[in-house]
């Protein structure tokens, strides 16, 4: 997986991102979501992810994104291609507890150094357990990566869950949900 980082130049940061740039310039999920042939579009919690993404999984990949420096963070790029996993939920419960059990003394906020392996080692724990992704072959992998560089970003659609908002969606077949912009 060197050979990857080193070939696509895809860089990791810190947060979600309208649009990948011309050095990657995305978080992990939204590496992942390229990756595996989705169109790219910001990702800011797990549960935007398409549901072939194990949530658990996702979360603590962005948790290790966010928090990480920008040396460690580069080395959750051989994750990229792990996280399209989901399983049933038993098996997303029995990773859940896997990776709270091996953070419960960290705080995520100051994830670095000692704090930053064992994310890693609660990460590749959590993936051991239950389906491994199909990653994809490298040539696709590559030019997905390329063509999410000089693409425009779609828009994540907005749900509101409020009661009255279901109703007046049931009522008015005609409502779209609303862009972010």
């Amino acid at each position: 997986m060197d050979s990857f980082d080193h070939i696509l130049n895809w860089k990791l940061k810190v947060g979600s991102h309208p649009f990948p740039g011309k050095d990657g310039g995305t978080c992990i999920n939204e590496a992942a979501l390229v990756a595996f042939g989705f169109p790219y579009r910001p990702i800011s919690t797990a549960h935007h992810m398409p549901t072939c993404f194990s949530r658990p999984i996702c979360r603590l990949a962005m948790q290790l994104n966010d928090a990480a420096n920008d040396t460690d963070r580069q080395r959750l790029m051989p994750f990229v291609t792990r996280l399209a996993c989901a399983d049933t939920p038993k098996v997303e419960r029995a990773r859940e507890a896997v990776i709270r059990s091996c953070m419960r003394d960290y705080d995520y906020e100051s994830l670095s150094g000692t704090r930053f392996e064992k994310g890693l080692e609660a990460l590749e724990a959590a993936l051991a357990i239950g389906r491994q992704a199909e990653p994809p072959l490298f040539a696709e992998l590559e030019g997905r990566m390329d063509a999410a560089r000089i693409a425009p970003a779609e828009p994540v659609l907005r749900r509101d869950r409020s009661l009255s908002a279901k109703l007046k969606g049931w009522f008015s077949a005609s409502k779209k949900p609303e862009a972010v912009s």
